[in-house]
Formats: C-alpha cells, sequence, structure tokens
C-alpha cells in the first residue's frame, strides 16, 4: 500500500466504508485471486460502490513492473509479460524494475471498442513495416482493476469484449491483416442499479460474482457514514492517519492470502456437495461450481487457513450462485434464499429463516 501523500487526490480508506459487507468481501476475495472473474456490484444509488472499489486499489500491495513497459509486464513471470519483454528477456537482457501502484482503470460509458482494446496505425506499419499500435484502456489494466460503472448500459459487444479479455489474460487488435496481442489480465469490476436494466444473463453468467448493495437503514449507522465523511472531507490526511494501521494489516491480509492460495484446498467430500447445489438449482454449465470452489480457497486462505471449511463455503455460495438461476431475462435476480435454502440441506444444516430474503 502507498502513501496517499505524495500530491495525488486521497482516497477514502477501504476500512474506514460502514457495512456493505458483501460487496467488500467479494471485491477482497478477487484481488486474492484474480482468476475468479470479477465482480457485478448492482444496488441503490448512494450506496458507495464507486468509492469503494476505489479504495481497494489503494489498498494493494505495490506490484514490481518492467519499467517504461506500457502493459505493466511482470519482470520475472513470462506468462504476465508482453511480447516485447518476453522476447528482451530471452535474449538476456537485464530488464529494468520498478514498484508500482496497482492501477485502477475506469472505463467511461461512452468508449469506443478502439478507446478500450486500442488501435492499429495501418499506414505506419505499411510504411516503416513496424506494427504501431496505441495501446488502450485494456493495456492499462493489465494486472490491475477495470472499473466500469453504470455496466448494465454499456454495448453487449463492449461488455463481450471485456469478459474475454478477462477471462483469457490476452488482448488482440487485428485490423488488415495485422494482429497485435498483449497481456490483459484484470479484475472486471461491474457496477450499476437494477432500476437501469440488467444484463443479459448471458454475460451475467460470465462474471464470477454478484453483490447487491442496499442504502443502509439503521439511522445510527446512517449518521457514522455522514460523521466519517465529514471528517475525511474536512482533513483527509488525518483521517487517513487515523485508518493507517488497520489499512496496513488488511494489505498484509491480503498480499499473506496471495501466498497461501497457492497451497489451499478443498476435500472431495465439499467439491461433491458444491457440485450437487449447483445440479440441483440447475446452475447452466460448470462456471458456477469452478467459481465457488475458487472463492472459498480464497476466502479460506483470507482466513489465514490451508484448507476450506463448509463455512467458506456458505460465505461465498450466494455470491457465486444467484445471478446463475436466471432463465428468463424479465425475470428479477434471486436474493439468496433459493441458493441459502438447498446449500442448506444438502450440507445437512438447518433451514434458512424465512425472513432471510428480505
Amino acid at each position: 500500500m502507498v502513501s496517499q501523500t505524495s500530491g495525488r487526490r486521497p482516497v477514502f480508506p477501504f476500512t474506514a466504508i460502514v457495512g456493505q459487507e458483501e460487496m467488500k468481501l467479494a471485491l477482497i476475495l478477487n484481488v486474492i485471486d484474480p482468476k475468479l472473474g470479477g465482480v457485478m456490484i448492482m444496488g441503490d444509488r448512494g450506496t458507495g460502490k464507486s468509492t469503494t472499489v476505489r479504495a481497494l486499489a489503494e489498498l494493494l500491495p505495490e506490484i514490481e513492473v518492467v519499467t517504461g513497459d506500457p502493459y505493466h509486464s511482470d519482470p520475472y513471470n513470462q506468462d504476465l509479460m508482453s511480447d516485447e519483454v518476453r522476447g528482451r528477456k530471452l535474449a538476456g537482457e537485464a530488464l529494468p524494475v520498478e514498484r508500482r501502484q496497482v492501477q485502477m482503470v475506469d472505463l467511461p460509458l461512452g468508449a469506443t471498442e478502439d478507446r478500450v482494446c486500442g488501435t492499429i496505425d495501418i499506414e505506419k506499419a505499411l510504411s516503416e513495416g513496424v506494427k504501431a499500435f496505441e495501446p488502450g484502456l485494456l493495456a492499462r489494466a493489465n494486472r490491475g482493476i477495470l472499473y466500469v460503472d453504470e455496466v448494465n448500459l454499456l454495448d453487449d459487444h463492449l461488455v463481450d469484449v471485456l469478459l474475454d479479455s478477462a477471462a483469457s489474460g490476452w488482448n488482440t487488435v487485428e485490423r488488415e491483416g495485422i494482429s497485435v496481442r498483449h497481456p490483459a489480465r484484470f479484475v472486471l469490476v461491474g457496477s450499476g442499479n437494477p432500476e437501469e436494466g440488467e444484463l443479459r444473463p448471458q454475460l451475467l453468467d460470465r462474471f464470477a460474482m454478484h453483490a447487491e448493495v442496499r442504502t443502509v437503514k439503521d439511522p445510527k449507522s446512517r449518521v457514522q457514514i455522514v460523521q466519517q465523511r465529514g471528517e475525511f472531507d474536512g482533513n483527509p490526511q488525518r483521517f487517513l492517519a487515523a485508518h493507517r494501521k488497520a489499512q496496513q494489516e488488511l494489505t498484509r491480509r491480503i498480499a499473506k492470502a496471495q501466498q497461501l492460495l497457492k497451497k489451499t484446498e478443498v476435500s472431495d467430500d465439499l467439491q461433491l456437495k458444491i457440485a450437487q447445489v449447483c445440479s440441483e438449482l440447475d446452475v447452466d454449465g460448470l462456471r458456477g461450481d469452478i467459481v465457488t470452489d475458487r472463492a472459498a480457497r480464497a476466502l479460506a486462505a483470507f482466513e489465514g487457513r490451508g484448507r476450506v471449511t463448509v463455512e467458506d463455503i456458505q460465505r461465498v455460495i450466494v455470491l457465486c450462485l444467484r445471478h446463475r438461476l436466471r432463465k428468463d431475462p424479465l425475470e428479477s435476480i434471486d436474493s439468496g434464499y433459493k441458493v441459502e435454502k438447498v446449500f442448506r440441506r444438502i450440507f445437512d444444516l438447518p433451514p434458512p429463516e424465512t425472513n432471510a430474503a428480505q
């Protein structure tokens, strides 16, 4: 985590955000395991969606990148290098390295495909014989976070492009027989207000997790949020200093979990029960099974454990499956009660209380 005293605009600290535990957990698990597949955050206006995502980026440990590389290539992992950097590495060149804060890239609602993916200068390529490529937002987001507010208003084709890049880890631009590709591994976070429309089920299914956020109803919590915002706006540096220790501790936990994740295991019995839940809920494909397994591993690692427990699965399974139950595009997303009910029966736990759907 970097200091915010270097002239950059202060960002509200993640650990000071009141409530919205579902959203915060989904975001943390996706940065622990970026291969999870991203988060869709849907809820009321003014519930801190964009504030929370920006706060998360500030929280993350710095990464090592190849100096001057527009794709933030990892200097040690060839899977996270651009083709040019990999070529330099294989040729025996000593790559210059620097540490950099994880990027959080905002995708504007009116962005074009060229702005997102990058453009190839055909004239220069033909006249000079070089691949003249102008990187886009996907290049900037590599090894970082790509945030799309109002994703439900984005053109479906553009959403497809984002999801394909997030899933494959690469962005390929082709024009007039010339092809350029670069690494594009990022945590995709989309947010929106369901009153303005939902994504098509086929696109929703591509997001690993679906977090719901609602306006805080408890008067004491509302007062706390207003007071904290006033304190932050009045003296950002003092507010940040008061939360620095908690921020550093959460950063440490995330970094430790990223290392522990490689050794975290799920028993065959628990995997079988996850599959039974997905089967009984008639979840299409196997993406729900895979995502639930990975999310449970990430949570166990975050809690400092090497084996997944039933409680880990219980905390993530609604986030991973609720948006995969829709068959009719006009049907609203299940609140999670149906997922919880089936989960408890298959895992032999008491049924949920009837007010869980509220």
